[in-house]
């Protein structure tokens, strides 16, 4: 933003020369791009974060520099000259999105003469680099910068039935701007309307047919909140910037609103002539609620590393309009209305932090670096990874939200059970997902199509479950500090979903190795652990499995439904999917490693094929096979299945490998021969299996 020092002289008598005024408000957190001289002023060029809206008018920054400098704020006295009817004989207000426009003012000012502006207005206005259109167009300009408030002035007799409602435009609606654009406006863009059309693009810009013109003798002004996103949204699309929607993106003062349309009205009359309506025409569908904010002072200084004595936080609290209140350690304040950054404590430590200045804070020759051990969580994650790693699969980062289609595709509830942001640039995708296996198959996907074969990949991360039983407080409080705005998309709002860190993998090869590699990872962690796959009917799976680890459930493990086969197209790969609980994982706790002498004498290893009913589970077989083992009987090991010429139809070979060992001398083959068959009429007797001999 630029700032004459002529102009901002109205506001604040600071006395101090540009370099000292740039220097100022760098230390505030607003650095200076640069210094130009004119003939008969100073301009600097300050850059204004994104989350400070209110100083991109002079009132803001002369409100910032009073606290610094500790100099007055002046504030320019209002006074109409007013005509004896009302505002609202001459204008009906209706807002029809209040969510979208939070408060909308008319005034009326009469008997106007479009001319062109003083030559100090003219000025004042180019030094800033806002072109001088008109006096009427150049009061609203001088208006919008001294307050960072944007009002808009119509032709008032161009209204029809001297209505205005904001409402969202209707399809195949269309108007041209007052720069001459053609704008095609869509169903999700607020405008201005009459009665009949639109004329103006809430927030952004003004019709064209309703411009103020040398004609214009009745002034129509708005002065409105509307919503940042909803502005942003509206003029990227219809790539229309504006200073208007730059400011209203980043929020302006909904309570100042009456008090900068009054101004505005005032530089009408004063530059153009002409009387206001009496009143004002003000729509305020919900007002804003006070918003206290409480500080510790040892928070205070803990944080920042130096004292702070309370007096001053008192001091710098009271000069940015706060006013703190002190009781004992904490120190209660009121934000004001045009503070929307300032919501937690850390914000007002930092709001103290500027204005007394980090150039106090001491700086040391040497730094100490304490070193933190890798904490259990971290430790195991990093475990994790590397064991992956070493799998061949990838670790991957997504997004929190997935949209309705895939969440339809993982949970047996209505989509309405997950939570989900208000903000509408997350349309398409503004669920919190249940489960991460819906992200993974989409990285999948893009890797599939991008030729990156084969691919495995894996994410840890939180995911938003269900939560069926009666709300608990604390967690709706933790969940509204972590995320902005919040939509439960159930009628019970208390009920809040459980937030659950999980360890998902997907790959594009067979489930047997997937298997092999979960195995793997759980006694990475627990050696001794047993482990079970339980057939299960999973909403994602086609084929599907319980992970059971020492008979608890751990996990879920399954071959991709077709359902999700075709959302994803998957046409050559058929994918399989797991999902671990974290919490679950990290209980897994390994007793201490006993180290074993290597066998001191060789083992004996067997082929066994059999022949059984194709639904007959491995599971089914490796009890089998423990029914009839005897200490002997080291390890047993799948091999493969066989289905095709030889094989009866519904039947099914199976291979494994069986790895005898004595530890107290060479086993023979005529012992083996005792012990496989033993095993064989167990087989038999047991899953119906056929020794198959050829």
């Amino acid at each position: 933003m630029k700032i004459s020092l002529n102009w901002l002289s109205d506001y604040i008598e600071t006395g101090l020369g540009a370099d000292r005024i740039a220097e100022i408000l760098s230390d505030l957190g607003f650095p200076c791009e640069g210094i130009e001289l004119l003939d008969d002023d100073v301009v600097i060029d300050v850059e204004i974060t994104s989350n400070r809206g209110d100083c991109l008018g002079y009132i803001g920054i002369a409100r910032e520099l009073a606290a610094a400098t500790g100099k007055k704020l002046k504030m320019s006295d209002i006074e109409l000259d007013e005509l004896d009817k009302d505002a609202a004989e001459f204008v009906s207000v209706e807002i029809g999105e209040p969510d979208l426009c939070g408060r909308y003012t008319a005034r009326i000012i009469d008997g106007v003469k479009v001319a062109q502006s003083p030559d100090w207005l003219r000025k004042r206005l180019e030094a800033v680099g806002v072109r001088s259109v008109n006096n009427v167009v150049d009061a609203t300009n001088y208006a919008m910068m001294e307050t960072g408030q944007p009002p808009h002035a119509f032709d008032y007799a161009k209204i029809n039935d001297s209505k205005i409602i904001v409402r969202k435009a209707r399809a195949g609606e269309r108007l041209t701007s007052i720069d001459g654009t053609q704008c095609d406006l869509n169903t999700d863009m607020l405008v201005i309307a009459d009665s009949q059309v639109p004329v103006g693009i809430a927030g952004v810009m003004g019709g064209l047919d309703t411009e103020v013109g040398e004609t214009t003798a009745t002034i129509l002004l708005e002065d409105a909140h509307f919503d940042p996103v909803s502005i942003r949204t509206t003029s990227r699309v219809l790539t229309l910037p504006s200073e208007a929607a730059f400011r209203f993106e980043r929020n302006v003062d909904i309570e100042m609103v009456d008090w900068a349309s009054k101004r505005t009205a005032q530089l009408i009359t004063q530059f153009a002539g002409g009387k206001a309506a009496k009143g004002v025409v003000d729509i305020y569908p919900k007002k804003l609620e006070k918003k206290d904010v409480t500080l510790r002072l040892s928070r205070l200084n803990k944080l920042l590393g130096i004292d702070i004595l309370c007096e001053e936080a008192l001091r710098i609290l009271s000069a940015l309009n706060f006013k703190p209140q002190s009781r004992d350690d904490l120190i209660i304040c009121s934000v004001p209305s045009w503070r929307s950054d300032v919501y937690r404590e850390v914000d007002l430590i930092e709001e103290v932090a500027r204005v007394y200045g980090y150039s106090k804070v001491p700086t040391e020759r040497k730094i100490k670096i304490e070193v933190v051990p890798v904490d259990t969580r971290q430790k195991l994650i990093e475990s994790l990874g590397t064991y992956l790693n070493g799998c061949g699969f990838y670790e991957t980062i997504n997004v929190d939200f997935i949209d309705n289609s895939v969440a339809e595709l993982f949970s047996k509830d209505d989509v309405k059970e997950h939570l989900a942001v208000k903000d509408v640039s997350r349309k398409s995708a503004n669920l919190l997902r249940q489960t991460l296996i819906g992200s993974l198959l989409g990285v999948l996907k893009t890797n599939l199509n991008a030729g990156n074969m084969p691919c495995k990949i894996f994410e840890i991360a939180n995911t938003f479950v269900p939560n069926h039983e009666q709300g608990d407080g604390l967690r709706k409080k933790r969940m509204e500090q972590r995320f902005f705005s919040f939509e439960p998309n159930n009628e019970q709002g208390d009920k809040l979903p459980i937030q659950k860190t999980k360890l998902a993998l997907v790959c594009d090869s067979d489930f047997r190795d997937m298997r092999g590699v979960i195995e793997g990872l759980i006694r990475n962690i627990d050696r001794e652990a047993q482990i079970d796959f339980t057939p299960a009917e999973l909403i994602w799976a086609q084929t599907g499995a319980k992970i059971f680890v020492n008979s608890q459930t751990i996990g879920t493990a399954g071959i991709i439904s077709k359902a999700l086969k075709d959302k994803y197209d998957f046409k050559d790969i058929l994918p399989c999917a797991v999902e671990l609980e974290y919490e679950q994982l990290s209980a897994l706790q390994s007793g201490a490693i006993e180290v074993k002498p290597l066998p001191r004498y060789p083992a004996i290893q067997r082929d066994l094929s059999i022949i059984v009913d194709d639904n007959i589970r491995w599971a089914d077989i490796i009890k089998a096979v423990n029914n009839k083992a005897t200490v002997e009987l080291e390890d047993v090991q799948f091999v493969g299945i066989y289905q095709g010429k030889g094989i009866p139809s519904g039947k099914k070979s199976v291979t494994f490998s069986l790895r005898y060992r004595d530890e107290d001398g060479t086993l023979t083959h005529q012992r083996v021969d005792g012990f496989e068959t033993d095993i064989v009429e167990s087989l038999t007797k047991s899953v119906g299996a056929v020794l198959r001999t050829a």
